[in-house]
């Protein structure tokens, strides 16, 4: 549950896949397609990669992540939470580590709308904090009263990096790295009503 003052967070910027919307990407099968090693973060092997291993490596996951946009759904709860998020006018972002056409066919195609979505090809990728820094910098708010919600370690260490509030989305176990999370949730109903006492108090 969330262990910070709602009142101080002027915008919430998002992770997308398994965030905001369900995502059933097979990551051992793309690193066996690409032979990127069990532990090593798949973009970084990709981008150390000769350039013609690069464009295969590229689209064996581009192939992967259409094929995911487009049996994705909304995370029960997330709708209500952006909702009521754009109804009380707390700006909203999307910050993801997936490339830019399989991120938009998923928000198209689940009527997801928010204020700003950068992907990997906007901005160096998660754990860096470069996407999120930038939003704050265009929002012209201090990235300190801003958070960032996702359901992975990246996203709490991009966070980190970019000295904002860390969202932990844990819907089954918490996760051993949720000590770098200021607040962890495994229901977004626990969001909404947060959002709702806030409210009730100003």
């Amino acid at each position: 549950m969330f262990e910070k003052p709602l009142h101080l967070i002027k915008g919430i910027i998002f992770d997308l896949d398994g965030t905001l919307l369900t995502s059933a990407l097979d990551f051992q099968a793309m690193r066996q397609q690409i032979n990127c090693p069990p532990q090593q973060d798949i973009l970084s092997f990709i981008a150390a990669l000769p350039q013609e291993q690069q464009r295969f490596a590229n689209q064996v996951v581009l192939e992967h992540e259409l094929a995911d946009a487009h049996n994705s759904s909304w995370v029960e709860g997330a709708q209500m939470a952006i909702s009521m998020l754009q109804s009380n006018h707390i700006p909203t972002a999307i910050v993801t580590r997936n490339s830019k056409v399989a991120t938009w066919l998923k928000l198209n195609n689940n009527q997801l709308a928010v204020d700003v979505v950068l992907t990997r090809e906007d901005a160096p990728a998660k754990p860096d904090p470069t996407a999120l820094l930038q939003i704050a910098e265009g929002w012209q708010l201090p990235a300190q009263h801003l958070a960032y919600i996702g359901d992975y370690l990246y996203d709490l260490q991009a966070a980190n990096n970019a000295q904002m509030f860390a969202g932990l989305y844990a819907p089954e176990q918490v996760p051993d790295y949720a000590y770098l999370a200021d607040w962890v949730f495994s229901d977004f109903g626990q969001l909404i009503a947060l959002l709702n006492a806030n409210q009730g108090a100003n």
